[in-house]
């Protein structure tokens, strides 16, 4: 018998994602049935909370965290997490609204952390590993920011900026949360450093990454200077020469 990484809370922060929320919702819940989904929603104006609201009372296994406005990527994964800790989940899982990430390979991710991982990636940039609908520009930027990212941090990750993850909540615990300000790529980066400067276990599994097929994609040009301004300011300031275990 497989063993179970324990009671498992999936994060869906959504802004704009009504017409994509009840199709990932129905595919997560047939992948993995025992798992609970709480959509972090900031407010969204094109009613994302009401249909966030109207599935968790269809169903005692998704809840709604309704936020009073648009902070970021990393804010509410953030406020998604403290949730999940204060409601006892043992493992936190980051996802997209929007079915990039896809569901059916969460099984993979949780398989991989209860064999000892403290956090795992799904890794566009490992083989096996892909990306589809995707126009050659922005795999050359999502493959150069994570080649900068490792050359600049000496993190031995290929896919430092992936969103679709898996916490336990001990790491989340031990690596803290109070100071983390990061948003976007950055947000993904800085908390796999944060796992890797307590010498934490990090695993990668190749997973197949679709591009949204609806809505908008809330990358922009901030979330893009903001990443490489601090990976590059980590970088100066030495912070990859501290990647051991605190004492």
């Amino acid at each position: 018998m497989e063993q179970s990484p324990g009671r498992v809370l999936v994060v869906v922060p959504t802004y704009n994602e009504r017409d994509n929320l009840p199709m990932i919702t129905a595919r997560l819940r047939e992948a993995v049935p025992e798992a609970h989904l709480l959509v972090a929603d900031d407010a969204s104006p094109d009613g994302t909370g009401q249909v966030a609201d109207d599935l968790a009372a269809a169903d005692p296994h998704i809840h709604v965290l309704h936020r009073p406005r648009k902070e970021g990527l990393g804010a509410a994964y953030i406020a998604g997490f403290r949730w999940g800790l204060a409601e006892g989940f043992d493992v936190l899982v980051e996802m997209d609204a929007d079915g990039s990430h896809r569901p059916e390979e969460l099984p993979k991710l949780l398989h991989v952390l209860a064999d000892g991982a403290d956090l795992v990636i799904g890794s566009r940039w490992v083989p096996g590993g892909k990306v589809v609908n995707w126009p050659w520009s922005r795999e050359f930027l999502s493959r150069g920011a994570n080649l900068y990212t490792r050359m600049s941090l000496g993190v031995p990750v290929r896919d430092a900026t992936a969103g679709f993850r898996a916490y336990r909540a001990a790491t989340l615990r031990k690596i803290g949360l109070d100071d983390v300000e990061s948003q976007g790529y950055c947000f993904q980066v800085d908390l796999t450093l944060r796992t890797l400067r307590h010498g934490l276990r990090v695993s990668e599994v190749p997973i197949t990454f679709v591009e949204r097929t609806a809505g908008s994609s809330k990358m922009s040009r901030t979330v893009i200077a903001e990443a490489l301004w601090r990976v590059t300011v980590w970088g100066v300031t030495g912070l990859p020469g501290r990647l051991r275990r605190p004492r």
